[in-house]
């Protein structure tokens, strides 16, 4: 089967969906499949991949200049469309590309049926967004998109039953997003991260937010969370690792120190690769106070590190990170997140190690490739075989 995932740019910058596309590109890779990812900028694809030498998967880079509003020009037009023309299935991602609405066209034109991922772009806390410019591309330019996919993915049912609102009754379906475990299956010792990270205080507990610095992420009632901790005099240090654009980071700094804890409050930056799987180990909870999250690969890889997570509904596999046995969902407010960080430093150690080693074995027993692989290859199947009706 010849499958072919768009998406327009694969900068860093983009988050998360970059990693989810690489993720399933490499998950669909078998034998019987060939993938071509079709993109105008592959700056956050693999080096391999740009350079032809993986077997299976290919990049085609689309040339020449774009038009406004996010939309190819007619050299890139040129170039997909004959892509299109060879492959069996299409795989678009994301709602808000005017590049998207293009190669839809042309999919319905070809007669290639397409699966349309929506990486979490419909739920509530993202539609109350900016909402009536939103309902009104939905209704106008998105209309097409969303009625010509022979399916709408989600990656859990609590992002379907958001999406449901916006999409076609019975195109909705929910296959989790495979992970990459390789870098969890020998894990790296937790020293490793603090002779990475030196400004992290040995033998003080790790309450650790790895994620992008954006308001949507909750770090502010994260940092308030940790004063009221301090204030109760329950022992521990906020690490934030990660970056943001203008100037909220800085905020947060000034909010620690109006809080009186910048000498217990660590950011550190940016943090990848074997330091990032290092410091997930060395942390006694990975904590996210978000408002809107769709999958959240960071949770799992922090269960496969052997850290227990603490976050909130506005995650939309917010129950399947109860049922790995190592993740508490709160309300998201300040007391109630400190009430439960409060709660999870001071379980016996006996209990800590069950729950971490529960979460671990789930993610390994539900969210490893070659079991996430198989329903993806049924999807495609499906939406393949009708594609003359």
């Amino acid at each position: 089967m010849n499958l072919l995932h768009f998406k327009r740019t694969m900068r860093a910058e983009d988050g998360g969906v970059v990693k989810a596309v690489l993720d399933l590109c490499a998950a669909s890779s078998t034998p019987d499949n060939t993938i071509t990812l079709a993109t105008t900028d592959h700056s956050a694809v693999h080096d391999a991949w740009v350079a032809g030498e993986t077997p299976g998967v290919r990049v085609a880079t689309l040339t020449g200049p774009g038009r406004g509003l996010d939309r190819l020009g007619p050299q890139q037009l040129a170039s997909i469309d004959a892509l299109i023309a060879d492959a069996d299935t299409v795989h678009l991602h994301s709602m808000w590309s005017g590049a998207n609405i293009q190669v839809a066209a042309l999919c319905k034109q070809r007669r290639t049926p397409y699966v349309l991922s929506v990486h979490g772009m419909l739920d509530d806390w993202c539609m109350s967004q900016r909402k009536l410019k939103k309902v009104l591309f939905l209704k106008t330019f998105n209309r097409a998109l969303l009625n010509h996919a022979a399916a709408i993915h989600c990656t859990a049912q609590a992002e379907l039953d958001q999406a449901s609102k916006w999409i076609p009754r019975g195109r909705g379906v929910v296959v989790p997003l495979p992970l990459d475990l390789t870098d969890y299956h020998d894990l790296p010792d937790a020293s490793e991260a603090f002779d990475a990270l030196p400004e992290i205080e040995r033998g003080v507990p790790i309450v650790l937010f790895l994620s992008r610095i954006h308001y949507k992420k909750g770090l502010d009632r994260l940092i308030e969370a940790s004063a009221m901790l301090h204030g109760r005099g329950v022992a521990h240090q906020l690490v934030v690792a990660g970056t943001g654009e203008g100037d909220y980071p800085e905020r947060m700094r000034r909010l620690a120190e109006d809080r009186g804890i910048a000498d217990r409050t660590r950011f550190v930056g940016f943090v990848s690769g074997r330091t990032k799987v290092a410091l997930l180990r060395a942390a006694d909870l990975f904590a996210l106070p978000t408002s809107q999250e769709n999958f959240g690969f960071v949770y799992f890889e922090s269960l496969a590190s052997g850290t227990r997570v603490l976050t909130t509904k506005g995650t939309d596999t917010w129950p399947e990170l109860g049922q790995s046995g190592a993740g508490t969902i709160a309300e998201n407010t300040p007391g109630a997140f400190a009430d439960a960080i409060g709660s999870l430093l001071g379980v016996p150690e006996a209990d800590r190690q069950t729950a971490e080693e529960s979460g671990r074995r789930w993610v390994f027993e539900n969210l490893s490739p070659d079991r996430i692989r198989d329903g993806y290859q049924t999807l495609y199947e499906r939406i393949a075989s009708g594609r003359s009706s």
